[in-house]
């Protein structure tokens, strides 16, 4: 590690490759730090757009003549629309570097956020919805940013912190678009169906303003540029996108961690695009009342991540990769009963109980996720985080698509919904059980590398 210096161009300790061995994230020194608030800054408004439209639901619905199923079906478009940008989002990151991706598909999208005030029926909902989606894509940017900022002994606490305060534009557009829309009606004097159409400029500016400051202010490593190269030979890698794919999607780990990770944040994705409507259905509330219920599963994000990122790291330290598997078991487990017993709550305020432990658990299980990932494959980190995230939103269009569609043909209650998404979360997270690291081993098994070993496993790591 190097400490700090005058002849240290960096105010953070660093390891050999120059990423931080200390994570601040109430300081904004550069480059680590910097990196890390832009990072979160664009992710935040990129979630902030995708769940602008779930609050203002009821009025959107009175204006187009939205059926159940038509609403259903933007849902699954909404996450339908991320799930090949997230994966070609790894093997872009791999060669551009995550400040070119990142400013490009926020500034892609935000013409399609702008577009969500002139819906006119149903099939204009429906692709909006899944063109916004395409925004997520910069989970996979984000995370991979800070794989390449910050060292191993802390990028699973970087990546919770910024993924966890990223999500919280999730919970915060619920709270604040039906703010915007009340405030456009009573004091602007607009009508409902002007209101709630102007409110899309909001989002719409703030994520083009927060792609422009990534532009302007990102450094993709410590040292500045991105450039893949082969860390084995040192010098330019001649790698073409297609290997670079293959590599990771050879790697069985990245298609367990997709699954595990398509039930918790899949899941938390789903339960963010109906948690409002469902409060204001099921115990007839206002649509203001509702959409903060909605907001505080995602406001959450601001602790809880984090401290999935937080227990990775220090079980990680104490136990090795047994240690972070298995606490990732033990918490996703527990957010699956959680989620079941919410669709069993028939009360308001015992309802919002346990949507407040559900949001903490599940939220906490997408951390300790990401607390894994970097340690998979260092040659092909891009896709297996794409893998990873691709896998989030797979989840979500799967736990929509069968539980939430609005089909009339196939019709459950939306509490039976939910009840199963949380046995589903259960069975989903088995897999764990599966994973085997040989330099650390697995939930059950030993290590072939000893710890003398740890060099060369780690020269094995890169060529993955």
């Amino acid at each position: 590690m190097q400490p700090p210096s005058k002849t240290t161009p960096f105010s953070l300790p660093v390891d050999s490759d120059h990423k931080a061995t200390k994570f601040r994230p109430f300081t904004i020194s550069p480059p680590h730090m910097r990196a890390f608030h832009l990072a979160w800054i664009s992710l935040f408004s990129c979630f902030f757009s995708t769940f602008a439209i779930p609050p203002l639901l009821p009025a959107i619905r009175r204006d187009l003549h939205l059926t159940a199923a038509d609403v259903g079906r933007a849902g699954v478009a909404s996450f339908a629309g991320s799930i090949f940008s997230r994966l070609a989002m790894g093997p872009i990151c791999d060669l551009l570097g995550p400040c070119a991706a990142t400013a490009a598909f926020s500034l892609l999208t935000a013409p399609a956020v702008l577009s969500a005030s002139f819906m006119s029926n149903s099939t204009s909902f429906i692709v909006i919805r899944f063109l916004i989606g395409f925004s997520l894509a910069n989970f996979v940017a984000c995370q991979f940013w800070m794989s390449s900022m910050f060292s191993n002994n802390v990028v699973a606490v970087a990546n919770g912190v910024a993924a966890g305060w990223a999500s919280v534009g999730s919970g915060f557009t619920q709270l604040v678009m039906p703010l915007i829309y009340s405030f456009l009606i009573n004091t602007v004097n607009l009508s409902s169906s002007t209101a709630w159409r102007v409110a899309f400029f909001v989002p719409a500016f703030f994520q083009t303003v927060t792609a422009l400051m990534v532009l302007a202010f990102g450094q993709d490593l410590p040292d500045g540029k991105y450039k893949r190269s082969s860390n084995i030979t040192g010098q330019i890698s001649k790698e073409n996108a297609f290997t670079i794919l293959l590599n990771g999607l050879k790697n069985y780990r990245g298609w367990i961690l997709g699954l595990t990770y398509g039930f918790c944040f899949g899941v938390e994705l789903t339960t963010d695009n109906i948690l409002a409507q469902y409060f204001y259905e099921r115990f007839n509330l206002d649509i203001k009342t509702a959409g903060a219920i909605a907001a505080s599963f995602g406001l959450a994000n601001i602790v809880s991540r984090p401290a999935g990122g937080l227990v990775s790291d220090e079980m990680g330290r104490r136990f090795g990769m047994r240690g972070r598997l298995w606490s990732l078991w033990v918490v996703q487990t527990a957010a699956g009963l959680l989620c079941f017993l919410l669709g069993r709550s028939n009360s308001l305020w015992g309802s919002v109980l346990v949507v407040c432990c559900f949001s903490f658990f599940v939220q906490a299980a997408s951390g300790l996720t990401f607390g894994v990932v970097p340690f998979v494959s260092k040659r092909s980190l891009g896709v297996i985080s794409g893998m990873t995230g691709s896998g989030g939103t797979i989840g979500a269009v799967i736990t929509q698509l069968l539980l939430f569609s609005g089909s009339s043909g196939n019709y459950m209650s939306t509490q039976t919904s939910i009840s199963l998404m949380g046995i589903l979360m259960v069975f989903c997270t088995l897999p764990l059980t599966l994973l085997y690291f040989p330099h650390s081993g697995g939930m059950f098994c030993r290590p072939n590398y000893p710890p003398t070993h740890q060099q060369h496993y780690d020269h094995l790591l890169q060529c993955q």
